[in-house]
This record gives structure tokens, sequence and C-alpha cells, in this order.
């Protein structure tokens, strides 16, 4: 199997008034070939597709991996806009920016994928298809915060990231809460090259309070631009594209009932499918079967 190095070059873009570092593949400029643009989520970094980004270079892909608005070495962002629309709205300025075409794939995990449903339904013209992971496309996931309590027990963190609290104990002993969470959402699985390599990302105060950012935005008080109202609602929307989600069969974070109840709420575009014996971090668990079913929904 080959990866990236975590020593892999980064590129800042500026997109939206804040610079986003990307890690790129070495055929990025090549624009005869079709870009991917591969969004990570929390808590981790653009470093969770090093396994991914090969095999796409490999099957003719070019890609660009960033790491979110605040999550170092990109910027923390002036405007303080953490909501899943701005992050909508940087994936479309990357596909600008790198001038990808409408061969174009998103790829997203957790926040990613989030970010990714959204930005293929705001501009469907620029996508052609849609990789989602670890939270499914539609309404299930937040259905289940009014009808599945195990879920709501899963998701206590997000609730507790309203409070100040989580200012002062998220970064104790080097993050240990971050250790935590992967532990319970990828149950078995040994982190701990994932937590070296994603740990950069936020050990500065500024960046670990703008990735609570993004849950401050979408459950509290946390700041909502309404210049992206409309871009924002596009996220309540199912692409339109040809979408593959899968999940992982023991994830901690988000419960495969959840997953399963998106079956009945999406259209017949949507592929939804489950990956034995791996957790919420399915793709860096297991990289050889995720990287091998995206590939064959590429082709």
């Amino acid at each position: 199997m080959t990866s990236y190095s975590h020593q892999q070059p980064t590129v800042m873009v500026e997109v939206n008034d804040v610079e986003l570092a990307c890690l790129t593949s070495s055929s990025i400029d090549d624009k005869s070939k079709p870009l991917a643009v591969c969004i990570h989520g929390f808590p981790d970094s653009a470093h969770t597709w090093r396994h991914l980004m090969p095999a796409l270079e490999q099957a003719g892909y070019r890609v660009v991996a960033p790491f979110l608005r605040g999550y170092a070495p990109s910027a923390v962002p002036a405007d303080g806009r953490y909501q899943v629309a701005a992050s909508a709205l940087d994936a479309i300025k990357l596909h600008d920016h790198f001038e990808g075409d409408n061969r174009a794939v998103l790829i997203g995990h957790d926040w990613g994928a989030s970010i990714a449903y959204t930005a293929a339904s705001a501009e469907p013209d620029r996508w052609a298809k849609v990789v989602g992971l670890a939270v499914p496309p539609g309404p299930a996931f937040g259905a289940a915060f009014l009808t599945n309590t195990a879920q709501l027990k899963k998701s206590w963190y997000m609730f507790f990231f309203q409070s100040p609290l989580a200012d002062m104990v998220v970064p104790t002993d080097d993050l240990a809460f971050i250790d935590m969470l992967w532990a319970d959402w990828s149950p078995g699985h040994d982190a701990a090259s994932d937590l070296e390599l994603l740990k950069p990302s936020l050990r500065d105060p500024a960046n670990l309070t703008a990735a609570l950012g993004f849950y401050r935005a979408a459950l509290g008080d946390g700041f909502v631009d309404p210049a992206l109202a409309d871009l924002q609602a596009k996220g309540q929307e199912l692409p339109s594209q040809p979408l593959l989600y899968l999940h992982g069969s023991d994830d901690g974070c988000v419960g495969r009932e959840v997953a399963e109840s998106a079956r009945s709420m999406v259209a017949d575009n949507v592929t939804i499918d489950f990956v034995d014996g791996v957790g919420h971090f399915l793709l860096v668990e297991k990289p050889d079967v995720v990287n091998g079913r995206i590939l064959e929904f590429l082709e």
C-alpha cells in the first residue's frame, strides 16, 4: 500500500479571503486529468487522505486535500465563518483555482461529507460524482437527534463544545480529549500515527477554537453569515450526482442504525454501503478496502 509521507509539502491557496494549506498530488497542474477534492472532518486533518490520494492519482485523478479553514497550517479566517456553507464555498473556489471541469469529484469525511454534499448541491455542474464517509446524506442524522436517544448519547461532545469549558478541557494533556474521541469512535484501532499527524492542526488555541467553531455555528450561538443563507440551505438537499456513502460497521460516533435509516430518505442515485470491522475513521483503518470501493465507484 502506497501512502503520502507526512512531510508532503503543502501549497497555500487563497480562497474567500482565507489562506488554505492544501496537500496536492504531483499531477495537480495536469489539466487533462479530472480534479478530486478531498475534505476532512473533525478531529482530523488533510493527512487523513494520505492513503487515498496516491490511489486516486494512480487512477488518473489530480488531487487536492485542503486543511479546513482554521486548521493549521491553514489560516484562521478573519471573518469568523465556520458554518458548513463557508467551507462548501471554499471547495467551490478550489475547483476554480485548480481549473477543474465537470469531471471533478468531491470526497468528504465527517464534516467534510456535509461540506461535500452542500457544494455538490449548490454547484451541480462542477461535480460528476460525490463520495461521503461517516455522516450520511439527507436528513437522517438530524432526524436521529429527535428520535434516537442512543445517537444523542453518542453526540454528547457536540453539546459539550457549546460551553466555554471545552476551550479549557479539550487542549489539556496534549489534547487527550481527542485521543479519547478516536478511541471511542474507532474502537480497537491504533491511532497513534493518525494522532501524531492531526494534533499540530489543533494545538494552537486559535486553531482549536476554530475547529470548535464548526460546532458552535451548527448548534450554538456561533456566527452564521446571513449572506450564505441560500448556500447553507443547499446542505439540506440531496446531491443529484451519483453518490456513494460508506459507513463503518463499528462507528462509535454515528450509529449504524442512523446510516441504515438514511436508505429510506435518499433517491436512486445514492448507494449506501457498510465496511465491516471499522469505525468512524474507516479510511485510515482499512484503507485498501475503502480505497477500492471508492475507485470502483469512480470508474
